[in-house]
């Protein structure tokens, strides 16, 4: 992975980290499907609207395919998922369990795409884990779990992610990054729109103003660019190496927690956020490639 590649995912995790406390901010009036018709809606019109300025050949054929198929898991079941799982649990506990998609996508990639998976990444991955724990302080009474099923419901979404990798990771090898995504994310939201259009219009003329600046910047930094980055990274690394990454997430929503929310920082916040970064550091401490150097990073252990 280029430096610069790492760059970018960090940033992302940051956003993405933020898009989770953002989705407890948007009216209440709003259902879990609506939040993902407008999120998505938006965003496959803003990359419509610039189209013909999109790098790269249109999806043809299989890839067409595997495209809009891509666009129904992720953007249709698993976003409502993740949302709907989201809004039943609390931050905390979406914190905790959001450590467990990495692991997923890692485990999809090693059976879908035979991706390698060395000592130093397992450890990193086995840090990760550790930090978040740490982080979140889950042995402390005071954390609250939430019930079984949210839980499940949340975790079940991270399904779809790692689908919507594997699937797109071989698309993009000969398809624009960011007419992949377009096209999977007009089959989305016509797809959201049967099923709950009318009610989502209904309620998105009570929506305020801060929802809509919400869920316009979740369409285009976390959404059309975001995971245009995400493919670009993935289109020339393993996606193990790019998941690793996932684990900032957490590290990153204790400084949301802290600088926007108002949260009182503590002890295991400090060991956790430590021990994550230790983990990123040994994962991906043969992977970051400079430029001039020769060799595969999926070759590296």
């Amino acid at each position: 992975m280029k430096p610069f590649y790492l760059i970018l995912l960090l940033l992302m995790n940051f956003f993405w980290s933020a898009g989770l406390s953002a989705y407890k901010l948007i009216d209440d009036r709003l259902p879990a499907g609506g939040i993902v018709t407008l999120r998505f809606g938006i965003a496959s019109v803003c990359l419509l609207l610039v189209w013909p300025w999109l790098p790269g050949p249109a999806p043809r054929g299989k890839n067409l395919i595997l495209t809009c198929l891509m666009g129904l898991i992720l953007f249709v079941v698993g976003q409502r998922l993740q949302v709907y799982g989201n809004q039943l649990g609390t931050a905390g506990n979406s914190s905790v369990l959001m450590a467990l998609e990495p692991l997923v996508t890692t485990i999809a990639a090693a059976v879908f795409l035979r991706e390698h998976v060395g000592p130093r990444r397992l450890a990193g991955f086995a840090l990760g884990l550790l930090g978040v724990v740490l982080l979140e302080q889950v042995w402390r009474p005071t954390f609250k779990w939430t019930g079984l099923i949210p839980s499940l419901i949340f975790i079940s979404s991270f399904v779809c992610e790692a689908a919507y990798s594997v699937i797109g990771k071989p698309v993009v090898q000969t398809t624009g990054i960011m007419k992949m995504l377009t096209v999977s994310l007009v089959v989305g939201t016509v797809a959201n729109l049967a099923i709950d259009g009318g009610s989502t219009f209904a309620a998105a003329k009570t929506l305020s103003g801060q929802g809509w600046i919400l869920l316009v910047l979740l369409a285009i930094v976390c959404t059309a660019i975001g995971y245009s980055i995400w493919f670009l990274v993935i289109r020339e690394c393993p996606v193990n190496v790019a998941a690793l990454t996932v684990f900032a997430q957490t590290l990153f929503g204790v400084i949301i927690a802290v600088v926007w929310v108002g949260e009182k920082p503590h002890w295991g916040q400090l060991a956790g956020s430590v021990v994550i970064v230790l983990g990123l550091t040994i994962g991906l401490s043969r992977q970051i490639k400079k430029a001039g150097d020769r060799g595969t990073p999926a070759e590296l252990p």
